[in-house]
């Protein structure tokens, strides 16, 4: 009845049925560690936004590397603003997808110590690309910044290339040992996104808190997959049992045929 399982079609039908179900298993698990790790991720994110904020040198130091726990933790540093020897980030974007500067300050703590703080998005409102943007000056004097601890950032994370040649007080990345160099000065690693205070006039646009990843979609991806390698087998017997009902329905109306009596 089923003989036609050994023609070649349905065995080269059923191999692949058979690897399908082991792949789209294999795919399903996949997407459930995707979901797991960005949840994990989401999770610090959550914390780190939620945690109360704490002075800046309890979480980073000269040369230390901000971890992907400290990442986002709110800080605070006391100290003045360097305006002498201010830089702005190329290539940046704002909430609106527009391209301009960020504007990087050194902070000057009260210890002597350097921190640096990016004020937040500016347009290119320079006469070219090569000439430094005009920045709104920050508050003067002692004063008390917060911001979220952020890593140095690297070509690698980031996928910016880190130019050379660039104008006078311009760079690509953000990296305390670079800027510990140009300034000659002890910088502690990483940097503050500033979030208070918040600046006069709204500009610099102070940088919004970080999107979280759609962990969900990964979720929905394996139980897709998990459903599809359910789906091969089911569909496979529904196809037997067309093809062995269509061969049925020939073999008896051959039947039929050949058992009529000839015409006289």
């Amino acid at each position: 009845m089923y003989r036609f399982l050994l023609s070649r079609q349905w065995v080269i039908l059923t191999l692949v049925a058979l690897l399908l179900i082991p792949t789209m298993i294999r795919l399903g698990i996949w997407q459930m560690h995707r979901y797991e790790e960005r949840s994990a991720r989401n999770q610090l994110v959550t914390d780190a936004l939620g945690a109360k904020p704490v002075p800046v040198q309890t979480l980073t130091s000269p040369g230390h590397t901000v971890t992907s726990k400290d990442r986002y933790r709110s800080v605070t540093a006391t100290g003045t603003f360097d305006t002498a020897d201010e830089v702005v980030v190329r290539r940046r974007v704002n909430s609106d997808e527009s391209v301009g500067f960020h504007v990087l300050t050194p902070f000057v703590l009260t210890d002597g110590k350097v921190v640096l703080v990016n004020r937040g998005w500016i347009p290119a409102n320079g006469p070219s690309q090569t000439a430094f943007p005009k920045i709104p000056a920050p508050p003067g004097g002692e004063t008390t910044v917060t911001g979220r601890l952020m890593p140095d950032e690297t070509t690698a994370a980031s996928g910016i290339k880190d130019l050379k040649g660039l104008p006078d007080r311009q760079i690509m990345l953000i990296n305390s040992e670079e800027q510990a160099r140009r300034l000659g000065a002890t910088v502690l690693g990483g940097y503050l996104a500033q979030t208070a205070p918040e600046p006069k006039g709204d500009t610099p646009e102070l940088i919004g808190q970080p999107g979280k990843e759609d962990a969900a979609l990964n979720y929905a991806y394996a139980i897709q997959w998990w459903l599809f390698s359910a789906a091969v087998p089911v569909g496979w017997v529904v196809l037997v049992r067309r093809e062995q009902r269509d061969r049925g329905a020939r073999d008896a109306e051959e039947t039929t045929e050949e058992s009529e009596p000839a015409a006289v």
